[in-house]
């Protein structure tokens, strides 16, 4: 049976309007608006199915499955949400949406860690950042690989690979489940700062997601504070910071050079003049848009356990795809691309009938 709400979501995460579609496979727009509507009767014929699934590359079995739930935009936290055209918003959501059939696949296989996720509504961004950390036994130590140290603490991490540097990140809830969503084509140091700015959002504002310049503020502020921890940036902080002394100190921290200058500035590390400074040669060297000395991608550990899993009880990445009706392609978008390169092969046995362990050492 054809699946409105599916034809809905597949437009979308193609950032095409009802009329583009339309266009595309010689219909009109009131045609698939009746095919998208849930108390409308009329659906495509097989044919016209063929050609709309052509169009979005989908799988024509796609359009058969059970009911997609859309994310709400309120749901998500975006970060730079008035930069965004329409179209990039709703195939960012779409891409969350296929984050959750994939996660709800994983979880019938595996037992995933629980989140272990403070609520720190009434603190500021700062003392928030602290009290995590102390929290999590952090100390004022370096954190190695951050999406790691998320995954461990429950929270869901899928890559969006999306053409648009608009598109920075997002955060939301599902059942009770936090997950953050990276743009992975950004340099490793803006995603680790977007992984921490998400959590600064899921901790500080929890299910509520006040979209205001002062949200993100206090986004940025903790994630500031907790990637670069004040007792450990003053300790290492020259007198008279250069360029040259910030590009090596930034690996410390693994955060980019012009974040670094902006705790430096925050903490009062630095004068008016040297900032300036800082940020007029930053802008010099082109060091705003293209990262100096960066640093390796970070990939998901809990992913990689899960592949690695499969492909020992023989399920490809073809199966998985199949199971989700759903590319290749669109899965390998999900998980960074990386951990599949595994599982490419090899024909599908007997499904884990047991649950694996699989929380981060």
């Amino acid at each position: 049976m054809f699946t409105p709400s599916r034809l809905t979501f597949a437009r979308k995460r193609r950032g095409l309007t009802k009329a583009e579609l339309a266009k595309s496979v010689g219909l009109s727009s009131q045609a698939i608006s009746n095919f998208e509507s849930e108390n409308h009767k009329d659906t495509p014929a097989d044919k016209t199915l063929s050609e709309i699934a052509n169009a979005l590359n989908f799988p024509i079995n796609f359009f058969h499955g059970p009911k997609v739930n859309e994310i709400s935009i309120e749901a998500a936290s975006f970060r730079a949400l008035s930069k965004m055209t329409a179209a990039q918003r709703n195939s960012a959501l779409a891409a969350g949406q296929l984050a959750y059939l994939l996660n709800g696949w994983i979880e019938e296989k595996f037992d995933l860690p629980n989140h272990n996720l403070p609520h720190y509504r009434d603190e500021t961004a700062q003392s928030a950042a602290t009290k995590l950390r102390q929290e999590w036994q952090l100390g004022e130590r370096p954190i190695a690989n951050i999406i790691h140290l998320l995954e461990s603490k429950g929270i869901r991490v899928y890559s969006l690979v999306e053409d648009s540097l608009n598109v920075d990140a997002f955060s939301c809830w599902d059942d009770g489940t936090p997950f953050i969503f990276l743009n992975t084509l950004k340099s490793s140091e803006h995603s680790r700062f977007d992984a921490a700015h998400e959590l600064g959002h899921l901790i500080l504002h929890r299910h509520g997601v006040p979209r205001s310049q002062q949200s993100e503020k206090d986004a940025n502020s903790f994630a500031s504070a907790f990637l670069m921890p004040e007792a450990s940036v003053r300790a290492l902080c020259p007198y008279m910071p250069t360029l040259h002394n910030l590009i090596q100190l930034k690996h410390q921290w693994i955060v980019s050079v012009a974040a670094l200058v902006y705790r430096l500035k925050d903490l009062q590390l630095l004068t008016e003049w040297q900032h300036r400074m800082l940020v007029i040669e930053l802008a010099q060297k082109g060091y705003t848009k293209k990262e100096p000395e960066p640093a390796e991608k970070e990939t998901s550990q809990i992913l990689t356990k899960v592949f690695n899993a499969l492909k020992e009880d023989n399920i490809n990445k073809d199966d998985i795809a199949k199971d989700l009706m759903i590319s290749k392609i669109e899965l390998e978008k999900l998980v960074f691309g990386l951990p599949l390169v595994g599982i490419s092969g090899g024909n599908k046995g007997e499904s884990q009938k047991s649950k694996a362990d699989l929380k981060p050492v």
